[in-house]
């Protein structure tokens, strides 16, 4: 069954169905739903969660193994698969297959992936999940959606927001719902008793103007190293979520990526830019920067921002921040070494 993420919450009541997918490239959206999910299962019963990373290596017949072994701890156990944007092959996908035909009561399966293409969509084991279990697609928030969800956000947290303050962050956050979610918790910190104004927003983030994620992804664009490792020394004293400022560094990495891609295979930079929607200042700089970043380095880049990703998961041991220090330098043109 496929349902949107509004309509989640309203089906999360009774049996548990055995497998759950949460597919899409909003990192918010993606996270609360998960959140949402657990909370759940812990209610029905399943206190044990095993985590499962598919990356180069992975042997797919342990996830039957998982399934199979018996818990010391707990009854009921939560296997959670983080797919990433890895593609099943034809063994993997049997597999999967075979594990949803006989799915033991005692686990439930979640599945996190980035967002599928068309193929995937069609593949016998995305159809098996759809009769099975429930698909949750997470769809960007589109422009002219933005300032709806932010109203409805804000009233959430019983924060009141004028209009010309809803328009300021709407251009401020450029579409990141977690750069978003992160200014509308300290407005409330900020104005807690009374509505906010455009020179409420203004005043609030002046002396982090110069300071955000935006100021990071740029400096490292233009390649400003100083002012790259000074602004995510800020970032890092000031408090702000390693996950946010990598969600930022990602976006850059993927479009560079994309860039080199799409002109190898004889596409104009103006139509990749299109494809990808990258628009304003952001196309020229990014032009720049793909012309002096050899795609070997873009590639071991996109290595480093999955470490982080583990980091900040609490999936592999590290400092977060030494990683991102790592990533922007890169990106700025300092040559380092990327393990």
């Amino acid at each position: 069954m496929k349902l949107k993420q509004e309509q989640l919450a309203s089906r999360l009541k009774g049996e548990v169905s055995p497998v759950y997918l949460i597919t899409g490239d909003e990192p918010l959206l993606s996270e609360e739903s998960c959140d949402m999910l657990r909370c759940y299962f812990r209610q029905q019963g399943f206190t044990e969660r095993e985590v499962l990373h598919v990356e180069t290596g992975f042997k797919w017949e342990y996830l039957l193994e998982c399934a199979n072994a018996l818990s010391l701890f707990a009854d009921k156990k939560i296997i959670e698969l983080r797919l990433g944007n890895s593609k099943l092959n034809k063994q993997s996908s049997e597999i999967l297959r075979q594990y949803l035909a006989s799915p033991s009561p005692d686990n439930v399966l979640l599945l996190i992936a980035d967002k599928m293409d068309g193929a995937s969509k069609k593949s016998a084991w995305f159809k098996a999940i759809d009769q099975s279990g429930i698909i949750v697609e997470l769809w960007p928030i589109e422009p002219n959606q933005l300032p709806t969800w932010i109203r409805q956000r804000a009233a959430q947290i019983e924060l009141q927001l004028e209009d010309d303050a809803v328009s300021l962050l709407v251009d401020r956050i450029e579409g990141n719902l977690l750069a978003a979610k992160q200014e509308l918790q300290k407005l409330l910190l900020l104005y807690p008793d009374k509505p906010v104004s455009a020179d409420d927003v203004i005043e609030a983030v002046t002396d982090s103007s110069r300071y955000d994620i935006y100021g990071l992804t740029e400096a490292a664009l233009l390649g400003q190293a100083d002012r790259c490792h000074k602004i995510l020394q800020v970032l890092h004293q000031d408090g702000t979520e390693a996950a946010i400022v990598l969600w930022a560094l990602v976006r850059e990495v993927r479009a560079l990526y994309n860039i080199q891609l799409g002109q190898s295979g004889g596409m104009s930079f103006d139509a990749v830019c299109q494809r990808e929607k990258i628009w304003g200042k952001r196309k020229p700089q990014l032009g720049r920067a793909s012309q002096r970043l050899r795609r070997s380095v873009l590639e071991k880049l996109l290595q480093e921002c999955g470490a982080v990703d583990r980091i900040v998961k609490g999936a592999q041991t590290g400092d977060p921040w030494v990683n991102l220090a790592s990533i922007c330098l890169t990106l700025a043109g300092v040559t380092l070494p990327i393990s």
